[in-house]
């Protein structure tokens, strides 16, 4: 089993850097965001580029090889206790070319991020570091629900608080049962471009799952191209987030279960995690219990040491 490394929470006072290895960022979006960060009281550094954009890809801020120049320094650096993504977007898999994965993966230190971000969480917790999947640094200070900052709060200085990972006035079983196992996954779209590079992992737990923009068709897609490849072969339990922004919700959903119920998980849905106000920040590469009769998701360890 995979050696469980869990960073140190953070504590007033401490400097957290601000990256973009991703998607552009919006200025007033970030001095929002770090605002918000600064009245929980840390100290906020935007690392250089973190602001740049690509001078032909206006999709991507900045240089591949700046963002992970930018990316490896705040999480080398031993100053910065978390290093923050600022958005997502796309940009992380041309990223990780430049990164030397084997210099980063030992050190212990908080990543936060969601969405593209999955490229990086994957790396982290196949080689046992829990990350936080959550809401980002440009947009912590645009979410209208408070449940979504205090839960980010909650995990990154309270992390003994959050007993029960999932929203309870939203989750719902679809195949009752219980499973253990660490908690894996992130983004379908990012999880399914995985496959074939040489930063996939192989899931052996629990694994939740979101997305933005994808159709139903190209979410029957990407799940084929996952239950096709064997990549469910080892997971122990499902936990289905927001599908944000599709077609048609109801066919997305219902592709949802077609494709998943036939592997007899146990499997909830409707877990607040995602692209939409209420989006709860969970630890991923944490041992949890799922109690798919309950609806609920319970950590097995403290998030952060």
């Amino acid at each position: 089993m995979t050696e469980v490394r869990r960073p140190r929470r953070l504590e007033r006072g401490d400097r957290v850097a601000v990256v973009a290895p991703a998607g552009p960022l919006s200025a007033e979006r970030l001095a929002d965001g770090s605002e918000y960060l600064r009245a929980w009281g840390l100290e906020v550094e935007l690392m250089p580029s973190a602001l740049a954009k690509h001078d032909e890809l206006p999709y991507l801020a900045g240089d591949d090889k700046a963002r992970a120049a930018d990316f490896r320094a705040a999480w080398l650096d031993p100053q910065y206790k978390a290093v923050f993504a600022g958005r997502g977007g796309y940009g992380v898999q041309r990223t990780l070319q430049h990164l030397d994965l084997d210099e980063l993966a030992p050190i212990d230190k908080i990543l936060v991020g969601f969405s593209d971000l999955t490229a990086l969480h994957e790396v982290f917790n196949a080689r046992g570091l829990v990350t936080i999947h959550s809401p980002m640094a440009a947009s912590v200070g645009q979410l209208q629900v408070p449940a979504s900052h205090d839960r980010l709060r909650d995990l990154l200085f309270e992390p003994g608080s959050v007993k029960d990972l999932l929203d309870p006035a939203g989750a719902r079983t679809v195949i009752p049962g219980t499973a253990e196992g660490r908690l894996l996954g992130g983004n379908l779209a990012l999880l399914a471009a995985s496959l074939g590079t040489p930063t996939f992992a192989q899931p052996d737990g629990i694994v939740v799952m979101e997305d933005v923009s994808e159709d139903g068709y190209r979410v029957d897609r990407l799940l084929t191209q996952l239950l096709r490849a064997g990549w469910f072969d080892q997971v122990t339990g499902l936990v289905i987030g927001d599908f944000s922004e599709s077609d048609d919700q109801g066919l997305v959903a219902h592709v949802v279960r077609e494709r998943l119920e036939p592997l007899g998980l146990p499997m909830v849905e409707g877990a607040a995690i995602g692209h939409e106000d209420l989006n709860l920040a969970i630890p991923l590469g944490l041992p949890v219990r799922l109690d798919a009769n309950d609806a609920t998701l319970t950590p097995l360890l403290e998030p952060l040491s």
